[in-house]
């Protein structure tokens, strides 16, 4: 195998802007999608690219912590460092002087996200593979290899982890038939909490047609019955069968969830997602008591696993949205996956990729860990940005079969001149 070791470390400040309305929520408004990109350069003439999603500003701030922290890959060989990316994942975290603007928190986390993703990327890239089929080609062992379990020992270990997989060997060649038939998605973009009424009906009818019956609606309005009347107006519209999930994007206090929660009951929704602060362990819990069986979803800002961690253990999540662009990539994204099978919740991400890389961990999800293949979140508006963008047809991910990732973008590209040197 041709030796691919990582000679530059560059990053890229990538900007999107949006269509008026789309990507807003209750708390955020006039939002780029933006990326802080890694790029990694190696001798064999391959770079992985990294992503981790912000909202326009203090993109910046995250590529200059990109840099600060990723020095120490330069010189290092892909397979090597792959061998024991648990190590090298946690010395990352564990910076003597960087770790305290986190720990495992905000502008670090988010470098260390676009850092190991970028390490994955050229991985997969050196072994002419996708994600999804490195992943798979691993042994049990290799996994565990790759995560990072510390903090999570009182109810995760190493030998528990690596018997999960062992557990999982069985029935996987049943299982790898959904790399044939696709992956479930679910479409978010046609209820943007900005959207007029009528844009939602012309979208929601668009993603009928084009296959989907699971949608998503932005509420948390001051107003409280505008959230109740596009939630009725779009159950209406979708029909009885469809699921329709609504997402507060932590907006409402505690009481004020515990109102509305109750009062969208009336549309059937499937699940509750981010109804109150993110970091209110005891709120959520409450919460989820007193509106059972509605279920609650979160993860989005969730930001590392031992915040996972506490929200399973207290019973305040239902279905866990982790996002390998906002906890520190794909190898914590697969430690929580893990901890999510041990106690019995389904994985459902959030997609600040716009589901490019996902799109392969779902996968990998489902066929070695058993994780119910339910849906994956569809957000289409930066696909013409990539240059493998995902394809999806009649609702469905059709199976990626490019080396790496899926997250390169058109036009951005290592430049020698630009790298750090060891």
């Amino acid at each position: 195998m041709k030796e691919h070791r990582i000679i530059s470390l560059e990053t890229r400040d990538a900007r999107f802007p949006l269509d008026a309305g789309a990507g807003s929520d209750a708390v955020h408004s006039g939002s780029e999608y933006a990326f802080a990109t890694t790029l990694l350069s190696s001798s064999g003439g391959l770079y992985g690219t990294g992503i981790a999603l912000t909202l326009g500003q203090g993109n910046q701030l995250v590529c200059e912590a990109i840099e600060l922290l990723g020095k120490g890959l330069l010189g290092q060989e892909i397979e090597e460092l792959m061998a024991d990316f648990s190590a090298v994942a946690q010395g990352l975290a564990q910076h003597p002087q960087l770790r305290w603007l986190g720990p495992q928190k905000g502008v670090i986390h988010l470098a260390l996200a676009s850092l190991t993703n970028a390490c994955f990327d050229l991985w997969a890239k050196a072994r002419g593979v996708p994600l999804w089929r490195l992943l798979l080609d691993l042994s049990p062992r290799e996994l565990v290899n790759l995560l990072d379990l510390s903090y999570l020992e009182d109810v995760l270990t190493r030998e528990e982890a690596t018997a999960i997989f062992d557990h999982h060997l069985t029935g996987r060649g049943d299982r790898e038939q959904i790399v044939r038939r696709g992956y479930p998605g679910y479409d978010t973009s046609v209820g943007w909490f900005h959207y007029e009424d009528n844009q939602i009906k012309d979208l929601a009818r668009k993603a009928m047609s084009h296959g989907f019956r699971a949608f998503k609606l932005k509420v948390g309005s001051h107003d409280e019955q505008r959230d109740l009347r596009r939630a009725s107006m779009l159950r209406e519209l979708a029909g009885p069968d469809a699921l329709i999930m609504v997402d507060a994007n932590q907006q409402w206090t505690l009481p004020a969830a515990l109102k509305m929660c109750q009062a969208l009951c009336s549309v059937s929704p499937y699940f509750i997602e981010e109804p109150t602060h993110p970091d209110d362990v005891h709120a959520h819990r409450k919460l989820a008591e007193a509106i059972a069986p509605i279920p609650i979803a979160l993860g989005e800002h969730v930001p590392n696993r031992v915040m996972f961690k506490n929200f399973m253990q207290a019973g305040a999540v239902h279905f866990v949205q982790v996002d390998c662009t906002r906890v520190a990539g794909i190898s914590e994204f697969l430690a929580v996956s893990l901890l999510a099978r041990k106690v019995g919740l389904p994985v459902v991400p959030h997609v600040g990729d716009m589901g490019q890389i996902h799109q392969h961990l779902v996968l990998f999800n489902h066929i070695a860990m058993g994780h119910e293949a339910l849906f994956l979140e569809c957000i289409p508006h930066l696909q013409q940005h990539f240059v493998a963008p995902v394809r999806i047809e009649n609702g469905t991910y059709i199976t990626s079969q490019t080396p790496g990732c899926s997250s390169d973008l058109k036009g951005v590209k290592p430049e020698r001149a630009m790298a750090i040197q060891p």
